[in-house]
């Protein structure tokens, strides 16, 4: 059962990502570009999905989920090297392509080749971005 909530709630995702048109790069490259062509739609996509989340935390704190488990915990607060450099290379790749993670993976199935090439170097960064950050942690340590 939590396996098929999972499953409906990713494609409620994928849907809502495309009929929002936050899969359109154009779109999102239109939001990034406040010198020329500025284009509010994901600010609104945005504010539209933070307040009901806002509330939906705030009422999820006394509460377990449905199908068992638990809650996440709240993430930390603090800026750390690791946070900043992440969302440098998130911002520069989001700002390039005009994708990233969720709208990625919904673009795959009508996004063509090139769709399917970011994804792929998506994946890739994700996978060696552990072993990196260990060497990188491991010669910060030793200098």
């Amino acid at each position: 059962m939590r396996a098929g909530l999972a499953l409906l709630s990713g494609a409620l995702f994928g849907l809502g990502l495309h009929v929002s048109g936050m899969t359109d790069t154009d779109r999102v490259r239109g939001f990034l570009d406040f010198a020329g062509d500025w284009d509010p739609t994901l600010a609104f996509v945005m504010g539209g999905a933070i307040l009901p989340m806002a509330i939906a935390w705030r009422f999820a704190r006394a509460r377990t989920p449905l199908v068992g488990g638990t809650f996440p915990s709240a993430p930390a607060q603090e800026i750390t090297r690791p946070l900043i450099f992440g969302s440098v290379l998130f911002g520069i790749g989001w700002g390039l392509v005009g994708l990233c993670p969720g709208p990625a993976m919904a673009s795959l199935s009508y996004g063509g080749w090139p769709g399917v090439l970011f994804f792929v170097a998506m994946l890739a960064g994700m996978w060696a971005v552990p072993p990196l950050r260990r060497v990188l942690d491991t010669r910060s340590a030793g200098a």
